[in-house]
């Protein structure tokens, strides 16, 4: 029998949760960019997949929430331009 990390979040959308898990924990800032450009991929083609799903509002909450969270890793560890000012 497995047992879980509590300190683990619980992954509820594998389909695109293991690719931004992957970004925010990376410590390697060389390795960064390309786990930052895996789970947008991941993301964005979740969102294609749920463009014809109008029962999906709990996931797509999940994944504003985690496009917000890759906006700022990648305006604070990537320096990457704030486009929301």
């Amino acid at each position: 029998m497995a047992t879980e990390d509590p300190l683990s979040p619980e992954i509820l959308y594998p389909t695109w949760q293991h690719e931004y898990q992957a970004a925010v924990v990376e410590l390697d800032r060389q390795k960064l960019p390309e786990r930052v450009v895996a789970a947008e991929a991941a993301i964005f083609k979740r969102l294609q997949q749920l463009s014809q799903d109008s029962d999906s509002n709990a996931e797509r909450q999940v994944i504003e929430d985690a496009l917000h969270s890759i906006r700022v890793l990648k305006r604070d560890e990537l320096k990457y331009p704030d486009w929301e000012k």
